[in-house]
């Protein structure tokens, strides 16, 4: 499961990158995505953003499986962090697209609380 959690974090990193380079072909137009402070760019930006945020707890989550008995392998904690690492920068994409699809943030957010709430349960309060 440790080998699931570090290739979604770096598959993360790597789309992050490329979200970056794509984004960055382009911000040096002001009017790109209808200027610096409109929704659709600060939206991409953290669409951007989140797939390093949410690689890096993969990647946490993976090394603790690795160096650590008291955090526990379990498929359900695996399912929504790697659930928030596909929604998250998804929404955060459609909402720059169409404002609509913010309704969907919820989603990524109840993943990764409810992943983290498996994993505190489970690991570190046992």
């Amino acid at each position: 499961m440790q080998t699931l959690h570090l290739y979604a974090a770096w598959t993360g990193i790597l789309m992050g990158f490329l979200a970056g380079a794509g984004l960055g072909m382009f911000f040096h137009r002001d009017g790109w995505l209808g200027g610096y402070g409109s929704w659709s760019r600060r939206m991409a930006r953290l669409g951007h953003i989140s797939f390093f945020g949410i690689a890096f707890i993969n990647l946490a989550y993976g090394v603790c499986l690795a160096v650590s008995e008291q955090i526990i392998e379990s498929h359900y904690i695996s399912f929504f962090f790697v659930c928030g690492a596909i929604t998250m920068p998804l929404v955060c994409f459609l909402s720059a697209y169409k404002k609509l699809f913010r309704h969907f943030f919820f989603v990524p957010v109840l993943c990764l609380i409810i992943g983290t709430l498996l994993l505190l349960k489970g690991g570190l309060m046992s």
